[in-house]
């Protein structure tokens, strides 16, 4: 029988906030609105991407479409539903792929981390057969690999992505992850992050509902980017 959901923990929640932000693709509007996303996916609130027809919408050439589906924008009680209801799915399958007692810490350091990359990559991971064997330190190591997504086609390392791989990584071992949040992508004196020769993953997220008319009061689903080291 199937373990019962666990709660995302309020550390691992912020952490996505802190990194996902809420960009507003239109500041003139009273609401929210949905934005084109570092690498080219429609996305609203705190890093849902929009999706259109079975798929991810992405492009600036389908700006008129992606606020067509959130007419008004949402609110910022919107977008806590969104993401609320978006992580209930990367939790359960967190809980379902690890097979090892975890803290709160690495719980939430995985939700994290499977949000932003998905699921499936987390599935695919060497992080997760080195944390399902027993080897915590070498999972650690692990997020600092799935620093990389791809802009305009090509794979490149993303700062924003090294920053939240390394503040990940600190929530995992049950340190600072703010004070990592804060430094810089690249500090003086600290290794930098794996090169591109590790093995790249697909570039984001992949699920998601699309709104039919006004703003979701509910939580849809959810989606992810990157490559797999």
């Amino acid at each position: 029988m199937p373990a019962p959901l666990r709660d995302v923990p309020e550390d691992g929640i912020e952490l996505i906030q802190s990194f996902e932000g809420i960009p507003d693709g239109d500041p003139s509007t009273v609401n929210i609105d949905a934005y084109l996303d570092p690498v080219g996916i429609w996305t609203i609130g705190w890093g849902h991407a929009i999706t259109h027809q079975g798929g991810l919408l992405r492009g600036p050439q389908n700006k008129a479409l992606a606020r067509s589906l959130y007419p008004g924008g949402i609110t910022r009680a919107q977008a806590q539903a969104l993401l609320r209801g978006d992580l209930v799915d990367t939790a359960a399958a967190v809980g379902r792929l690890v097979t090892v007692d975890l803290d709160d810490g690495q719980y939430g350091a995985l939700v994290s981390f499977a949000f932003n990359a998905g699921s499936g990559n987390l599935a695919k991971s060497t992080l997760l057969r080195l944390l399902n064997a027993g080897d915590v330190a070498g999972a650690a190591d692990q997020f600092l690999a799935w620093n990389k997504g791809r802009v305009n086609g090509a794979l490149q390392v993303l700062p924003g992505l090294t920053r939240r791989r390394r503040a990940e990584r600190a929530l995992f071992l049950g340190e600072d992850w703010r004070a990592v949040a804060r430094a810089p992508a690249t500090p003086r004196g600290r290794r930098a992050a794996p090169p591109a020769t590790a093995r790249p993953a697909p570039t984001r997220r992949a699920r998601t509902t699309t709104p039919k008319a006004r703003p979701p009061a509910a939580p849809g689903k959810r989606r992810r980017r990157q490559t797999a080291p």
